[in-house]
């Protein structure tokens, strides 16, 4: 028995060193590192790493220290729909990267479409795209 069991320790020891590296601590940026509070003032910005906030399981970037604290203050006032993911996409079913050089605000809400035709396509009706979107979100949402 002992003989078995110091097999299956030397086998699982090899089987773990041949494991490739796992780099931990990865988190993910919201808005591809774009301020969020910038879209609301009409001027999206690249964020600053240092000026940063960690909210919904992503570090968000900012520009300021005064978007930042407007930010953690009320995140789901500037924060995009479908946290990021492209509204088009969501409306249709599935999800696609988000690309902040194509966004639009809605009642006051961001939204981000992965290109240009996406976003083109999204505004030939936006409120049944919404509805669509926020029906689809729930069940896209955790894959």
């Amino acid at each position: 028995m002992k003989k078995l069991l110091a097999v299956w320790a030397f086998v699982v020891g090899i089987a773990l060193l041949t494991l490739p590296a796992q780099a931990g601590n990865q988190l993910a940026v919201g808005l591809s590192g774009y301020d969020a509070v910038s879209f609301h003032e009409g001027t999206p910005t690249v964020g600053e790493a240092r000026v940063n906030h960690f909210w919904n399981g992503a570090i968000w970037y900012f520009a300021t220290t005064e978007n930042r604290d407007k930010f953690a203050e009320n995140p789901a006032n500037y924060a995009p729909a479908y946290d990021g993911y492209c509204s088009w996409a969501a409306s249709q079913g599935y999800k696609a990267p988000g690309d902040p050089n194509f966004w639009q605000i809605v009642d006051g809400t961001l939204y981000v479409q992965v290109h240009q035709r996406a976003q083109e396509l999204w505004q030939a009706d936006i409120p049944a795209h919404i509805v669509s979107g926020d029906e689809n979100w729930p069940r896209i949402h955790p894959f």
